[in-house]
């Protein structure tokens, strides 16, 4: 059965570990709109690729306007036709009613969403300890960097949950659990 399924949390809630534990077991493609950006760069040689490149060199996203280009033309592609697990978008209202269309306009529908629920601090840590470089060798994982990046997240969650809760997609689960205990909640929604 084809599903259409978007994982979305903050940073350091494990959304892209589940997202890609899930596109494994369901056999379909698990898009990540930082593997948009960074195709972009690579492959794209107008403006698209420009936004894109210095995206990546400055460490911030890319504006909407240039992800829902992205993105049209990803869900497009064959791999996605018979279902596919997002991680990392939508961020914001405006990017959720671009997909609510998109998908819409292609003939699917959106069937869950999980929410994966971890505090600050835990996102923090797990974050820190991480410690993603960038090519260069420097990180953008600083406390102040991660803190900055949350509170961009969190002025546009509130919005974007109730905007799914209302479409009775909505699956909240607690994301400070270990990875398999998180993976088999997913599973129970999934297999329901």
């Amino acid at each position: 059965m084809s599903k259409n399924i978007i994982f979305y949390a903050p940073e350091g809630a494990g959304k892209s570990t589940q997202a890609k534990m899930l596109a494994e077991k369901l056999g379909v493609p698990c898009l990540i709109s930082g593997d948009l950006v960074r195709w972009g760069a690579e492959f794209d040689k107008g403006m698209i690729g420009d936004v894109c490149r210095e995206s990546l060199s400055k460490g911030y996203y890319v504006a909407d306007s240039e992800m829902f280009v992205l993105w049209k033309g990803r869900l497009k592609q064959p791999d996605t036709q018979n279902g596919w697990v997002i991680d990392g978008f939508p961020r914001n209202m405006t990017q959720a009613e671009f997909l609510a269309d998109k998908v819409e306009k292609y003939g699917k529908r959106i069937d869950l969403v999980f929410y994966l629920k971890v505090r600050e601090e835990v996102s923090i840590a797990r974050l820190l300890k991480r410690g993603r470089k960038n090519p260069d060798g420097s990180t953008n994982d600083t406390e102040e960097l991660i803190k900055e990046r949350l509170r961009r997240y969190h002025a546009e969650e509130e919005a974007v949950l109730a905007y799914y809760r209302a479409a009775g997609v909505l699956v909240e689960i607690n994301g400070e659990q270990d990875i398999e205990s998180v993976h088999s909640e997913i599973m129970s929604h999934i297999n329901a």
